[in-house]
């Protein structure tokens, strides 16, 4: 039910991943009369991989997170992820309230051993190889041991998904000098340095998380978020220039019909709808956080994403991974 373009976009998300996903079953949390509605009319060819499960109640984009978890006991937020800690359901995916979620989850879904707080982790579009940024605003402030626990969970994720022996990992800093950044970041870097088993590589400064430098960028989720925004707001403004710099004279349109095929590579490479979704790292199960701006092929992301972590078994295999590396 969340997200600026309400139900309607989650539901089309939801049956074109169930056809793109032939094995994929999911449950609509909900207002059963709003989404009732909205199915009717639709394909019957996949409907039958789909449940309703009604929730009356929303957590809105200005509930404040202890207030969700104390008033709003049938939201259906809180409802969906009960579902995955009753393990009626493998993942949760929601575009509703970041900080409902990573509370509710907290509570519901509870976090892995050793671990203080989720994190946000996203995927960023770089050329040729991988960068992962957390957090990305579920923590506006972090303490060192935050910043360590998120560096061996960024690690492990990327070791996981991807097969690499020993992924490289930075802390976002002002400077990457050893002297620079507040004593959260230093002391974080110290952490880091000691632990054999992290490929640590230093401070890393913003200009340089989108050079192929590390594949994990550790910082609050303060920095991470407004890194994050700023990263998507300039991809729009790149993109509107070009359009608009072809439009301008009669010529620059003939062009563009010649260039269409490389524009539209460069579209969708800088188009932040095809990176959507962020795994709420941490938890006992996969929660994804699909931005709240997100569309109907946005949304197709976070559902992609939650699958390929439930087929992969990353909260368990997480589990063991941080047992090893976590000092206690």
């Amino acid at each position: 039910m969340g997200g600026d373009y309400g139900p309607h976009a989650s539901l089309t998300a939801a049956l074109q991943c169930l056809l793109i996903h032939p094995h994929l079953k999911l449950l609509l949390v909900g207002d059963a009369a709003v989404i009732g509605e909205l199915l009717r009319g639709q394909s019957t060819q996949v409907q039958h991989r789909l449940q309703v499960v009604h929730a009356p109640e929303v957590i809105t984009m200005t509930d404040k997170p202890v207030q969700a978890i104390r008033m709003k006991k049938k939201a259906s937020m809180r409802v969906a992820l009960e579902l995955v800690a009753e393990g009626q359901a493998q993942a949760c995916v929601s575009a509703g309230n970041t900080g409902a979620l990573m509370a509710l989850g907290k509570v519901i879904v509870r976090t892995l051993p050793g671990i203080d707080r989720p994190a946000i982790i996203t995927r960023l579009p770089i050329e040729q190889s991988m960068t992962y940024l957390l957090d990305i605003g579920a923590n506006v402030g972090c303490s060192a041991d935050q910043l360590y626990q998120f560096a061996v969970m960024g690690s492990c994720l990327v070791r996981l998904l991807h097969d690499i022996s020993e992924p490289t990992v930075s802390l976002l800093n002002v400077g990457v000098e050893e002297t620079k950044g507040n004593e959260p970041v230093r002391l974080a870097a110290q952490l880091l340095q000691s632990n054999d088993d992290i490929n640590y590589c230093g401070f890393v400064e913003g200009d340089d998380i989108y050079k192929n430098k590390v594949n994990i960028v550790v910082c609050d989720g303060f920095v991470g978020n407004v890194a994050l925004k700023v990263s998507e707001g300039l991809a729009a403004y790149i993109k509107n220039t070009v359009i608009n710099a072809f439009q301008q004279v009669w010529w620059g349109r003939l062009l563009a019909l010649l260039a269409q095929p490389v524009l539209k590579t460069i579209q969708q490479k800088l188009d932040p709808r095809y990176y959507n979704g962020a795994s709420l790292l941490g938890l006992q199960d996969v929660v994804v956080k699909s931005h709240g701006a997100a569309d109907a092929l946005a949304l197709q992301q976070a559902i992609g994403l939650a699958v390929n972590e439930v087929e992969k078994n990353i909260p368990d295999l997480l589990s063991k991974e941080l047992e090893k590396l976590l000092v206690s």
